[in-house]
């Protein structure tokens, strides 16, 4: 695959989209970063009578990720995109390269990106930190109790994603997922973030918790400390959604 992929991305655009009233290319290629077989991050704006989707396709031998949307679908997608605390399609507008800007349709959306991004995302609620911190300290004496080297992986792998959520929430900063976890980690603490993810690693390479367990136990210090006896939650019939990890009625930990 030897195109240009910002080429590829304004020729996907014209093609598909001939009527577009903004496109933004964001990921990898617009940072800098793109190997051969990176895909496209476009963010495409359209008409107010449109559909506002995400799609995937295959354009010229490379896969891209379309987010598609109305003005008003723009608006929706930004305000979940806060509420969630990942921020992603405003780091696309606000990063990206912008590929068509009809009327400054393009210049506006971006300057709602940034203006999100300068904000932070909403501190999780009191509610909400509690059951993270009761989930964590759970996991981190499983993490210090388990012998089987398969169990000891999976509950450092949740320990990692609850300790950081913590700790970005701590910093009022961004969260992600998958390669941004570590990204929005170290952009919200890099000295706290470098020594989870340095303990992750080490866990994983050597099968020693200790490190992992030190430097999560000190962001659950920033938060509170360990939380056990003395925790409740109320059964209301609705299971959260992204908000809570570790912690279920019916989950005995153990």
């Amino acid at each position: 695959m030897n195109a240009d992929p910002i080429d590829q991305a304004r020729r996907l655009v014209c093609d598909r989209f001939p009527d577009a009233l903004a496109a933004v290319l964001g990921g990898s290629v617009a940072a800098g970063r793109a190997t051969a077989s990176s895909d496209l991050d476009i963010a495409v704006l359209i008409g107010d009578k449109g559909e506002t989707c995400r799609e995937t396709i295959r354009f010229e031998g490379r896969v891209v990720e379309l987010f598609i949307h109305t003005r008003a679908g723009l608006a929706d997608l930004f305000a979940a995109d806060v509420a969630a605390r990942r921020a992603v399609l405003q780091s696309v507008y606000a990063t990206g390269l912008v590929l068509v800007d009809v009327a400054g349709e393009a210049g506006r959306a971006r300057a709602r990106a940034e203006a999100d991004l300068r904000n932070g995302p909403p501190a999780a609620a009191p509610e909400v930190v509690e059951t993270k911190r009761y989930g964590l300290t759970n996991a981190l004496d499983d993490l210090a109790d388990a012998g089987d080297r398969i169990e000891r992986l999976a509950v450092a792998g949740f320990v990692l994603t609850a300790a950081a959520d913590l700790l970005c929430d701590y910093h009022q900063a961004w969260i992600g997922g998958g390669k941004w976890l570590p990204r929005r980690l170290l952009e919200a603490d890099g000295e706290r973030g470098a020594a989870l993810l340095e303990g992750h690693l080490r866990l994983c390479t050597s099968g020693d918790p200790t490190p992992m367990i030190d430097a999560a136990s000190q962001i659950l210090a920033l938060v509170g400390g360990p939380l056990r006896e003395g925790y409740r939650r109320t059964w209301r019939g609705v299971v959260p959604v992204g908000g809570e990890p570790g912690v279920h009625l019916g989950e005995v930990s153990g």
